[in-house]
């Protein structure tokens, strides 16, 4: 699985206007799952991003999780992080899971990251979405469970 993870002061996201999912300070996670992928990388990539050190401590150093500083989590799905731009000018996403599987694993996952205690919102799967953001630092990072 490939996440995308931002540091925020808050986050939403809308579909047809009507807002589906909202943070306030915590993560924005974007996530995609790839082809291969299981539970086994959803439980993985879970723990790591609720233990992940990111935010600030009291001496301004990112000593703390977001477990730590009592924030959320906005979780999106976007297939868009499996692109493949090796090849042309316009990316291939055959690296992707299959969408039934990208939803079920994209579903465990924010399921998996609520229940290591972080308070978890998501968008909705499939659907044309806004994200709406307020990076904090900015904070950026990026995981591949092939990676880590």
């Amino acid at each position: 699985m490939r996440a995308l993870i931002q540091r925020v002061s808050e986050a939403s996201v809308t579909v047809d206007g009507e807002v589906v999912g909202e943070t306030g300070p915590g993560l924005l996670v974007l996530i995609c799952a790839m082809q291969g992928d299981g539970e086994a990388e959803a439980d993985r990539l879970a723990a790591k991003i609720s233990k992940l050190r990111i935010f600030k401590d009291d001496g301004g150093k990112m000593n703390r999780s977001v477990l730590d500083s009592g924030g959320g989590a906005l979780v999106v799905s976007q297939f868009t992080l499996a692109a493949d731009t090796r090849r042309g000018n316009r990316p291939g996403f055959s690296t992707a899971a299959a969408p039934a599987e990208g939803e079920r694993l994209y579903e465990y996952f924010a399921a998996r990251l609520a229940g290591l205690g972080v308070k978890t919102a998501t968008g909705q799967f499939g659907a044309d979405m806004q994200v709406r953001l307020l990076n904090d630092g900015p904070v950026t990072v990026w995981i591949d469970t092939e990676d880590a």
